[in-house]
C-alpha cells in the first residue's frame, strides 16, 4: 500500500469535506481520515447512513469544537422512494415488512401526500436511528432484539419536491431541504402511509450542508492521494458571522476576557449569537458569543496574545 503524502496541519486544525461513498459508515470515513492525517482528533458533523452518499464535513484538531454550529445547518438531499413496500429500517437495507400494489398512485396523489410534510411537522425517527435511548444507540437495541419506538419530535421541511415520477413506476425521485435532525427515511415511510401503499428509501444523497455542496467535497480516493484540509479562517465564515479585532482585543479574548462588540459586526437581532473572531493578521482567535454589546470567548483557538497596553497586566 502506498504511503499517503504528509499533511501540514494548521495549529488550530481545520475542516475536511468528503463525498461519502455508499457502504461506508460516517465512522469509517473518520477512521480513514485519522489514519491519513496521523491524528486521532477528527470528528464529523451529521451522520450519514451506510446507504447514503454525499456531503460529510469533518473537523480536525481544535476545529472539532465548531462542528456543532455546522451540524445545525439546513441539509439538502436527493432521494428515491420506492412505493409499495415497507421495511424494518425504512430503507433498502432492512427486511421487507409489507408489500402493496402501488400501480394506481398518480402524481396528484403523491403531490397531495408530500404537501402534508412541508413546514414544521412532528416526525417519529426510525427505530434504527443513531438516537440514544438510555445511553445506547437505538439501532443497537433493535439489533439486540428489543422493540424500540422513538417519540416524535419537531423538524422543519423547508422544501420537498418531486423531481421525477412516472405513473406505474414505483420509484419516485425527490429533493428535500430540511432542518437538522430530519430523517428522510421517515419522510418516505410517512408519505407511503398517507398513500396507503407504504414506501422506503432505496437511494439517498446529501447534496449540501448549509453552503457546502458536493462540488466542494473530495472523494475518499482523492483525499488519500492529495489530502486537503481547509483552515478554520477559510471555511468557518460560511457558517458563522465573522469579525476582525485589533491586537489588544485579541489579547483579551485569547486570555478569556470579554471585549466590546465591534461596531462593524452586523447582527439581525439581539439574541446571543456565536461569531468567529479573527486577529489583525487574519488568524483565528476564538469563537465568541455576541451578547448585549460584548464578545464573550467560548472556544479559544489562538495561543494567548501578548498584551501591548501598559495599563493591562496579563
Amino acid at each position: 500500500m502506498s504511503q499517503s503524502p504528509a499533511v501540514a496541519l494548521d495549529a488550530a486544525g481545520g475542516f475536511v469535506c468528503i463525498d461519502k461513498p455508499t457502504g461506508w459508515t460516517s465512522h469509517d470515513v473518520v477512521a480513514r481520515v485519522r489514519r491519513i492525517l496521523g491524528t486521532r482528533r477528527v470528528g464529523h458533523a451529521g451522520t450519514l447512513d451506510p446507504l447514503a452518499t454525499g456531503v460529510l464535513v469533518l473537523g480536525v484538531g481544535r476545529a472539532t469544537r465548531l462542528l456543532g454550529a455546522i451540524s445545525d445547518e439546513a441539509k439538502t438531499y436527493e432521494a428515491i422512494f420506492r412505493l409499495g413496500e415497507t421495511t424494518t429500517t425504512d430503507d433498502a437495507e432492512g427486511e421487507s415488512v409489507e408489500v402493496h400494489d402501488a400501480g394506481g398512485v398518480q402524481r396528484s396523489d403523491l403531490e397531495a401526500a408530500i404537501a402534508q410534510f412541508r413546514g414544521e411537522i412532528p416526525q417519529r425517527p426510525s427505530s434504527v436511528s443513531a438516537i440514544k435511548v438510555a445511553g445506547r444507540r437505538a439501532y443497537d437495541r433493535v439489533r439486540a432484539g428489543e422493540q424500540v419506538v422513538l417519540p416524535a419530535r419537531t423538524v422543519h421541511i423547508f422544501d420537498f419536491q418531486i423531481t421525477e415520477f412516472s405513473p406505474g413506476n414505483p420509484d419516485v425521485a425527490v429533493r428535500v431541504r430540511c432542518s437538522s435532525g430530519t430523517y428522510v427515511r421517515a419522510l418516505a415511510r410517512d408519505v407511503g402511509a398517507v398513500l396507503g401503499v407504504g414506501a422506503h428509501v432505496i437511494e439517498l444523497r446529501r447534496t449540501a450542508i448549509g453552503p457546502v455542496t458536493v462540488e466542494d467535497c473530495q472523494t475518499m480516493a482523492d483525499f488519500a492521494a492529495n489530502p486537503r484540509v481547509g483552515t478554520i479562517a477559510a471555511v468557518a465564515p460560511a457558517w458563522l458571522p465573522t469579525v476582525t479585532v485589533a491586537a489588544d482585543e485579541a489579547a483579551d479574548l485569547s486570555h478569556g476576557r470579554a471585549t466590546p462588540t465591534p461596531a462593524d459586526l452586523a447582527l439581525t437581532d439581539h439574541t446571543p449569537t456565536p461569531v468567529l473572531v479573527l486577529g489583525p493578521t487574519g488568524d483565528v482567535v476564538c469563537q465568541a458569543r455576541a451578547d448585549h454589546g460584548m464578545l464573550h470567548p467560548t472556544v479559544v483557538f489562538a495561543e494567548p496574545y501578548p498584551y501591548r497596553r501598559k495599563d493591562i497586566t496579563p
